[in-house]
């Protein structure tokens, strides 16, 4: 395997692994506005609804089109500050066991905007729809 191969599938499996681990936060938070209990921190001052509402976008929504590879760098920046957020208001004077968990979410999803998804993904799909045949073989 080459290392450019190797590189983009790292990519896949490192981008869809932790969305996959996102996403059990985001679906905990579904399930409870689904069941109409939307009593959820409210640290920016949105309303508790509202604030429900983005962290389900940030931490369910927004990874499910990171793992496609949909806009992949504008899907991550909502998790980005979500857990910004979390890791330096909501968990600002709790030790830093309790704030590692928004950290390291916060870290690798930085790493999906500045990196971008790699070769296996919508957006470079739909970048080179037809790659093959705009070449000229000569």
């Amino acid at each position: 395997m080459n290392k450019h191969v190797a590189l983009n599938v790292t990519l896949l499996i490192y981008r869809s692994g932790i969305s996959l681990m996102m996403m059990t936060h985001g679906f905990s938070k579904l399930t409870r506005l689904l069941e109409g209990q939307v009593s959820f921190a409210d640290p920016l001052g949105f309303g508790q609804t509202a604030t429900l509402l983005l962290a389900i976008l940030a931490e369910f929504i927004a990874p499910m089109l990171i793992i496609l590879g949909w806009k992949t760098r504008y899907a991550a920046i909502p998790v980005v500050g979500v857990m910004s957020v979390a890791a330096f208001m909501v968990h600002a004077a709790d030790p830093f066991a309790q704030k590692e968990l928004a950290l390291l979410y916060l870290l690798a999803f930085l790493m999906v905007v500045f990196v971008g998804p790699g070769k296996y993904s919508l957006d470079k799909k739909q970048k080179y729809p037809n790659q093959f045949r705009e070449r000229k073989y000569i």
